[in-house]
This record gives C-alpha cells, sequence and structure tokens, in this order.
C-alpha cells in the first residue's frame, strides 16, 4: 500500500528549476532509496516533501491524503520525519536531552519513555553516553543520535538524508546495519545516500535523480545492476 506519492511536483529556487515534474512513490514498511550525484536534487525533494520549501506545481499526498498544503509542523504530526545532512544535534545538549527533543510532537510526547527505551536499546552506546554532551560524541555516535532523535518522533517515514557522510566504512556498514533494522522493526523509510551500492543493498525500491529528474526507477537490484547507474555510480 502506498504510504507516500508525489505527483509531478516541481521546485524553483527563482528561477532555477531543482526539480522538475517528479513522480514517486512509496510503499509501506519498505526501504526506498533516493541516489543521484551532488546538486541532482535530492536533498530539495526531501525539502520539499517535509514542508521546508514550497511546490511551484504538483502534489503530494501521505497515507492518501494530500498534504502540500499542510504546513511542517503539521506533517511532522502525521508522522513523517526527516533527519537532515549534517545532523544539527544541539552540540550543548547532553544525549538524553537531545533525543528529548525529537518527542515534541502531541502523538511522541506520550510516548516519550518507551521511545526513549527502544532508542537506547537500538544504540547501547547513546545510553551508556546517556549525560555525556553531544559535541563531545563521535561523528559515528551523532549520527546515531541524529537517527535516534527522528525516532524518538514516532515516525511512519523516516527520511535520512545522507546518513553515512564523513563516517568511515565500518561505520557506514553499522549504520546501514541500524537503518534495516529500523525498518525491520516497522517504520518505513526514504534514503538519500551517495553510497549508491550500499543504498540499494538495503532497499526493496530505488530510484534515480539526475537534474531534477528521475531517470530511472525500478526494483533496488535491477537498478544496482543496471548498466547506466554502474557506470555513473560505480565506475564499472
Amino acid at each position: 500500500m502506498s504510504l507516500l506519492r508525489l505527483e509531478n511536483i516541481s521546485v524553483h529556487y527563482g528561477d532555477m528549476e531543482a526539480l522538475s515534474e517528479v513522480s514517486i512513490e512509496i510503499q509501506g514498511g519498505t526501504i526506498t532509496s533516493l541516489i543521484g550525484a551532488n546538486g541532482a536534487g535530492k536533498s530539495t525533494m526531501l525539502s520539499a516533501i517535509s514542508g521546508l520549501i514550497p511546490c511551484s506545481k504538483g502534489s503530494i499526498y501521505f497515507d492518501n491524503e494530500r498534504i502540500d498544503n499542510l504546513p511542517t509542523d503539521q506533517r511532522v504530526e502525521l508522522g513523517l520525519i526527516q533527519i537532515p545532512e549534517g545532523r544539527h544535534i544541539f552540540p550543548y545538549m547532553n544525549t538524553k536531552e537531545n533525543l528529548e527533543m525529537g518527542s515534541m510532537s502531541k502523538i511522541s510526547k506520550g510516548k516519550r519513555k518507551e521511545s526513549l527505551e527502544k532508542v537506547m536499546e537500538i544504540f547501547p552506546v547513546l545510553s551508556e553516553r546517556a549525560n555525556q554532551t553531544a559535541i563531545t560524541l563521535s561523528g559515528g555516535e551523532q549520527q546515531m543520535l541524529a537517527i535516534g532523535r527522528g525516532l524518538m518522533a514516532s515516525p511512519r517515514l523516516l527520511m535520512l538524508d545522507e546518513p553515512s557522510l564523513g563516517l568511515s566504512p565500518i561505520l557506514v556498514h553499522e549504520i546501514f546495519g541500524v537503518i534495516s533494522r529500523i525498518n525491520k522493526l516497522g517504520t518505513t523509510i526514504l534514503l538519500v545516500e551517495q553510497d549508491v551500492k550500499a543504498a540499494l543493498q538495503i532497499a526493496a525500491w530505488g530510484y534515480v535523480l539526475e537534474n531534477g529528474q528521475i531517470v530511472l526507477s525500478g526494483q533496488a537490484k535491477e537498478i544496482l545492476e543496471s548498466d547506466r547507474v554502474r557506470k555513473a555510480y560505480l565506475g564499472l
């Protein structure tokens, strides 16, 4: 069943068209990966879905309800949560305080204790660092904190923007393992990622975005094996 659907959306920054009549569909309970080079429009798409920037054309549906006319906070209340590129944690709050900041919506406030226990179970290191100032955490720990904060909001759809950015290969493997586990626990995921191979290996479905347009879509395994992706993104 479709959880999120974009129908021919376009986004402009002034006279520049960042997205051009983009249509995608995300099935509930799955991982969908959106891949593309820097500047392709991936982050713009997430911002449009979240309501951070307006669409100049097209429609966005979440659980079959049109939401492109809703402000960002109302989309959050529906369970549509974005974890931005660069983590954007609160550096001088401790780990626990950062996590609690993720549960400010009406729905998530009532589940704060339960959600905190769940996040600590998924990320044991955050439990160990509960009283440690966030700025002193390692890069990998900060990324776990950003994901954990997103989970505190009780997401129905969790959108992750470049979660592997700046991490070592070992930590990248760990983060992608966590993303798979979160999905298996029932959260639908839209993953924006430049590590094409890793992103498509854990996804059920994939989209390739180039110059603001979807140029390829299908089962993730088929996209990973396509000549276009192998040549353009994997150097094969």
